[in-house]
């Protein structure tokens, strides 16, 4: 389960094409820079998965900070930030109305659960009437199964971003599994999955320690969490297999990549488009 101007330039292409009004001009509310990498302020899992509020805003009061908005309306401040185009140092002034849903209005596609449609055989039935006659035979066809899809990957070419074994995989609607773990050695190379631009390079989002977010084209990014060091700057074109950063813990309890592919700005399965290993 992040030299360009700034996150912003993300929501523009990815999430949100609404620039979000600071009306009247007023002082900011709050310069909103977490702390970084402390138990006091870390982000439980169970609290990184958004839950949308179509249709929904909430105004800017004095006091509020992005972190605050975020987390008292079930919503990750990285989402947030996202769906607003609120860049770094994430300020947010009174009267400010901040959406509470990303801008497609809808939610993401949901995970397939199969490619194929499953029809079983038809079951024929003999019925006997009374006095030992039967009746014509009857064909009843089972139902056809549902099946969900999946957003293509378009152009964007995947690849793993690191070596190492799945700690925990992704599963739509698991508050704790939105992205995928891989174990690693502290130090060892994270490699951008795929072309793009760096759109965000720091540590002031709770909760994903020192993280890198590339965008790879208007739906799709990817995020690398709890690096130990990051080597690029937001701005910066990378390349599909270029080391971005060196594996680490910041913000985990072991060494560990928390990686993730979001569609529309939501988290969808890593596995679907990764190759298979």
């Amino acid at each position: 389960m992040v030299a360009v101007a700034s996150i912003g330039l993300l929501i523009g292409a990815c999430t949100s094409t609404e620039v979000v009004q600071r009306s009247g001009g007023g002082a900011p509310v709050s310069s909103n820079t977490p702390s970084r990498t402390s138990n006091s302020g870390y982000v439980p899992m169970s609290e990184r998965v958004s839950q949308p509020k179509y249709g929904a805003t909430v105004i800017v009061e004095k006091g509020n900070t992005v972190y605050h908005l975020s987390t008292t309306n079930g919503i990750t401040p990285l989402d947030l930030a996202l769906w607003n185009n609120i860049p770094p140092p994430y300020t947010i002034y009174p009267g400010q109305r901040l959406k509470l849903y990303p801008s497609t209005g809808k939610a993401a596609p949901a995970p397939a659960v199969a490619t194929t449609n499953v029809v079983s055989p038809p079951v024929v039935t003999s019925p006997t009437r009374p006095g030992g006659t039967t009746t014509r035979p009857t064909t009843t066809a089972a139902p056809t199964a549902s099946v969900a899809t999946v957003p293509t990957a378009g152009n964007v070419s995947w690849r793993w971003p690191t070596d190492g074994n799945l700690l925990s995989t992704y599963k739509a609607g698991e508050p704790t599994r939105q992205g995928i773990d891989i174990a690693g050695t502290s130090g060892q190379p994270v490699r951008a999955a795929s072309d793009g631009t760096v759109v965000y390079s720091g540590a002031g989002l709770v909760g994903y320690g020192e993280l890198i977010i590339i965008k790879h084209n208007g739906e799709w990014l990817s995020a690398y969490g709890h690096n130990r060091k990051r080597l690029v700057s937001e701005g910066q074109k990378v390349s599909a297999g270029q080391q971005i950063a060196e594996l680490g813990r910041t913000a985990a309890s072991r060494d560990m990549l928390h990686f993730e592919i979001r569609y529309d700005g939501k988290p969808v399965d890593p596995q679907q488009y990764l190759p298979k290993r």
